[in-house]
């Protein structure tokens, strides 16, 4: 082969798929703020994405992963070794605080995300329809769920009177859940206070500083860091007799009254998804962001039991899930 042609050929490169242009298999970054136990159920459903187009770890891709164990300060550390790997993508499935910090290590690695609030305030995306920049990915806008979850929290639990939610502070995601949050408590004409807690111990405090007496619940938003304490939470509720509703049915399953939000193994698939139509040669900012279109209610009999609570038949006949 003449050299120019070889140049030629060379060139056309930059124009192939991340698949066709990788000597070896193409190495996708996951990076996440939990841990592999907790989230396995999801990280297959992730992978049920990928399958459905085609791509199989350990057979046409490799996956590299990055766990923050519920430490979210040491996501930018984490993203940025990944960008040191030089991997063919990051995706971020089911962790926000993960896709801010991967948006903040690279504007040039191809970003794939799922975010449970507006990916535009965050500065993930220049906008929904056209993202523009490095990364494109899912939202399931569990924040702007607030006034949703709020009314069947009400139409659950009717006697209560006085709302609680309780935030991470340093969190992306604390201060749009709160706005959103507010903003449904005013229209319905209830009050709500806002604690707050960084740290295991400041959970505990926080839930000391709600009167144990009928009339109060709480209600929560999505926040990686409570995910992974969601046993020690769910555990507190009970024992204050606390009702309270989630963002998402693992804290139901943990031992919590009602969740209310997107249907977080279908966020998972559609994530994978859209990481195959990246690796093969779409560019993220072209595809415009996906919003989540399943939702789910699910409900605790046994804690609402425990609680005193008595699900309406209503509330039962349109719920996805039941707990026994």
């Amino acid at each position: 082969m003449k050299r120019r042609q070889f140049i030629r050929l060379l060139g056309c490169g930059a124009a192939l798929p991340l698949m066709a242009r990788a000597q070896t298999k193409p190495v996708i970054g996951f990076l996440h703020a939990g841990s592999p136990e907790e989230n396995a159920k999801r990280v297959a459903a992730f992978h049920s994405g990928l399958a459905a187009a085609g791509f199989v770890e350990g057979q046409n891709i490799t996956i590299d992963y990055r766990w923050a164990l519920g430490k979210n300060e040491r996501l930018p550390e984490l993203a940025a070794d990944l960008v040191r790997e030089r991997v063919a993508l990051i995706t971020t499935p089911g962790s926000t605080a993960a896709a801010v910090a991967a948006k903040k290590a690279t504007s040039t690695i191809p970003i794939v995300f799922s975010s449970g609030t507006d990916p535009v305030d965050l500065g993930l995306v220049g906008s929904l329809s056209r993202p523009g920049g490095n990364a494109t990915g899912i939202t399931s806008l569990n924040a702007e769920l607030a006034a949703k979850r709020l009314g069947v929290f009400r139409e659950l639990v009717p006697g209560v009177s006085r709302y609680f939610t309780l935030v991470k502070p340093t969190s992306e995601l604390a201060a749009p859940f709160v706005r959103d949050l507010q903003r449904a408590a005013a229209n319905l004409g209830v009050r709500l206070d806002v604690l707050n807690a960084n740290t295991p111990s400041e959970i505990d405090a926080a839930f000391a500083q709600i009167p144990q007496q009928a009339g109060c619940g709480m209600v929560f938003g999505p926040e990686g860091f409570f995910f992974v304490q969601r046993a020690r939470i769910t555990d507190l509720a009970l024992a204050r007799r606390l009702p309270t509703i989630f963002d998402v049915r693992d804290y139901v399953e943990a031992g919590g009254l009602a969740s209310y939000g997107s249907d977080y193994y279908n966020v998972m698939e559609l994530t994978g998804g859209y990481v195959a139509r990246v690796l093969n040669g779409e560019k993220p900012a072209d595809l415009p962001v996906q919003q989540a279109t399943r939702f789910e209610m699910v409900l605790n009999r046994k804690t609402a039991r425990a609680l005193g609570v008595e699900i309406s038949p209503a509330l039962l006949a349109t719920a996805d899930d039941v707990i026994d």
